[in-house]
């Protein structure tokens, strides 16, 4: 699998190895960090039936459009737990755990760290394959010393970093579908194979398992039949294709079918990581701009912290803290035109390093409530302010039960259209409308922040509004928001 094959799906990729990795507040202190939770766990054997672990499989069936010498390779990527263990010297040749060692500016907390693994198995001919391949992996165990020292030279301490063990078993198969396509099936399956000593332990569990496990695949002399959609004469085939804890998914350059990604998060074909994310954030498919301002909300102290958790942690506060305004603006998501081809939106920000989930999108976030926003472009022309001065939501209202309500009107929200679980969390808050708006097909949105939202301010200065339809919200007279 050569470089230039993976360059477009490694980052979205990494996305996966990482995503949960660390969570905010990035804290090995907080409750949420306490317990590895990462997609893609393969858990060891017997951790899940004791209830300790994870199901120690995943499967993943494909389809290929093939000739004779079609081949394929196989990339097992994963994350290996590393248990890290900070202590202070004692005395020249003895050492003792604590809770955090700091030396200078810098500290260190007990933590379980990560390392990235990957099991290839290259150029495996399709034809070949009618018989089940199974392919052993074994990933070592081991314990590196790092000694920490003073400005002075005197030995203050030791990170301790110890590793377990990791065995696994990947299969591969495939059959012909199709000899008239032709169309083949390709299955991949993979087990960890490593016992676990003590199955009470949760925590022996996660550290014999395989984080962030998933596949990638690449095809040479042949091409991946999306599954997502698939031609006419694959439909039967791709509905019969079974999935057992990951899903694949077409990825690279648009329009190429020679990679796919097994991943263990649902995802379409193609994702992508939106150039306005500038770098990881790991925080469970967050937007980028929230986590942003939220670590902007850390004290100096939960900072220091964060910095002693994980350099990747260390690395998130200081890009937050060193972010400029223009990147903090383009973080704010970009409204992408549905029939205008796509153009490259932020060439000032650096694309080339994995980013979190939170950028995988095919179109960025603009307002939390997504599966409401009304839809201002459709297929007709932008709407132009300076060209249609009919329209200007800072100064229209909209009659609501008899009472105008316009920018700055006081309002209780009642959600009702198709309303989720976010927006029934929003039932009976009181808001302060920002402004009414009209879309293309004539419908009226009323925008409104929330007013016991104490990030209200930030909200209403970037634009990131809720839109709720006239029937959803209730006027309210000055006596009732008193």
């Amino acid at each position: 699998m050569t470089l230039d094959r993976l360059s477009h799906a490694r980052a979205v990729a990494d996305a996966v190895l990482y995503e949960g990795y660390v969570l905010y507040p990035y804290r090995a202190t907080a409750r949420k960090n306490q317990v590895r939770w990462q997609f893609g766990i393969l858990g060891p054997v017997g951790a899940a039936a004791a209830g300790v672990g994870e199901d120690s499989t995943m499967r993943v069936e494909c389809l290929l459009e093939t000739s004779p010498d079609t081949t394929v390779d196989v990339r097992l990527r994963f994350l290996q737990v590393q248990a890290r263990t900070v202590e202070e010297a004692v005395d020249e040749s003895s050492f003792a755990p604590v809770p955090e060692l700091s030396v200078g500016t810098a500290s260190w907390l007990p933590w379980e760290e990560a390392v990235e693994r990957e099991a290839n198995l290259p150029d495996l001919v399709l034809a070949e394959l009618a018989a089940e391949r199974i392919v052993p992996v074994e990933v070592p165990g081991g314990e590196d010393v790092e000694m920490v020292r003073g400005e002075d030279g005197v030995v203050a301490g030791r990170l301790v970093r110890r590793r377990e063990p990791l065995t696994a078993q990947v299969r591969v198969s495939a059959e012909v579908v199709d000899a008239r396509v032709p169309l083949t099936r390709l299955r991949v399956s993979v087990e960890n194979t490593t016992d676990v000593v003590r199955s009470e332990s949760r925590g022996e569990a996660v550290r014999r398992s395989q984080v962030g496990a998933h596949l990638l695949l690449a095809a040479r002399n042949g091409s991946f039949v999306s599954l997502l959609e698939p031609p006419e004469e694959a439909t039967a085939a791709a509905a019969a294709c079974a999935n057992h804890r990951c899903w694949p998914v077409l990825v690279g350059e648009e329009g190429r079918r020679d990679v796919m990604l097994a991943s263990p998060i649902i995802l379409y074909d193609y994702p992508a990581v939106a150039p306005e994310s500038a770098g990881d954030m790991f925080d469970s498919t967050e937007i980028d701009e929230i986590l942003t301002l939220r670590v902007m909300t850390l004290t100096d102290e939960e900072k220091s912290a964060a910095r002693a958790t994980d350099p990747r942690a260390a690395a998130i506060i200081d890009r937050c803290d060193t972010m400029s305004p223009a990147a903090m603006e383009a973080l704010h998501g970009t409204l992408r035109y549905p029939h205008q081809p796509a153009t490259d939106l932020s060439p000032d920000l650096p694309t080339d390093v994995p980013h979190d989930l939170g950028g995988l999108l095919q179109e960025a976030d603009v307002d939390a409530a997504q599966d409401r926003e009304p839809d201002w472009g459709g297929s007709q022309p932008w709407w132009d302010p300076g060209a249609d001065a009919s329209v200007s939501p800072a100064t229209d209202a909209v009659r609501i039960a008899g009472v105008p309500v316009a920018k700055g009107s006081k309002v209780r929200l009642r959600p009702s259209r198709r309303a989720d679980a976010q927006d029934l969390f929003l039932a009976d808050q009181t808001a302060t409308v920002t402004a009414v708006l009209s879309d293309v097909d004539g419908n009226t949105h009323v925008a409104v922040v929330l007013t016991d939202d104490p990030a209200s301010d930030l909200h209403e200065w970037y634009g990131r509004y809720l839109y709720f339809a006239p029937d959803e919200i209730e006027p309210l007279t000055p006596e009732a928001t008193s």
